[in-house]
C-alpha cells in the first residue's frame, strides 16, 4: 500500500482475487504507482472522508479515480457511491463501477447517483486486462480532472 495521501488509484474490492487481477492488469500497464486496495465500503468512506483508521490522512489529499465494486461487506457499492457524489469536496472523482451485475436495476441506480463509468468485470483474464488498460489509460491520462 501507497502512501494514503499520494492516491492515484483507490480500488474498493472485497474479492482477493478480484483486487489483485485489477492489480496485476495496472502494473502491466504501468497504470499502478499509487494504489490502495480496501475490502469493504465503510473502510472506503472512512479513507476517503479521512475517519477511523484513517484519521491522520490529509482529507483534502483524494484518489485520481475510484474503482468500486457493488457488491461489499458492511456498506454496499451504492451507498458508498451515494456518499461521495452527494458531497462537495468529493463529488468530482470519477468512480467507477467495476463489478459482477449485469443487472439492468444496478446499472440504471449506478448511473441515478453518479457513477461516471460502469464496468461489468470480463470473466477472462485477457479481456479483465484489457477492460482495466482502457480504463486506466482513460481516466489516468486523458481524461481532465477540475
Amino acid at each position: 500500500m501507497e502512501k494514503q495521501n499520494d492516491v492515484e488509484i483507490l480500488i474498493v474490492e472485497d474479492n482477493q482475487y478480484d483486487a489483485e487481477m485489477a492489480l496485476r492488469a495496472l502494473k502491466e500497464n504501468n497504470l499502478a504507482n499509487s494504489v490502495v486496495v480496501l475490502r469493504d465500503g465503510e473502510e472506503a468512506l472512512d479513507f476517503i472522508f479521512a475517519k477511523g483508521k484513517f484519521v491522520g490522512r490529509e482529507k483534502n489529499s483524494h484518489p485520481k479515480i475510484i474503482l468500486l465494486d457493488l457488491k461489499l461487506p458492511k456498506v454496499n457499492g451504492l451507498e458508498v457511491l451515494r456518499e461521495i457524489k452527494s458531497n462537495e469536496e468529493t463529488k468530482v472523482i470519477p468512480v467507477i463501477m467495476l463489478t459482477s451485475s449485469k443487472e439492468e436495476k444496478d446499472i440504471v441506480r449506478s448511473y441515478k447517483l453518479g457513477v461516471n463509468s460502469y464496468i461489468i468485470k470480463p470473466v477472462d483474464f485477457d479481456k479483465f486486462v484489457d477492460a482495466i488498460r482502457g480504463m486506466g489509460l482513460y481516466w489516468l491520462l486523458l481524461n481532465q480532472l477540475p
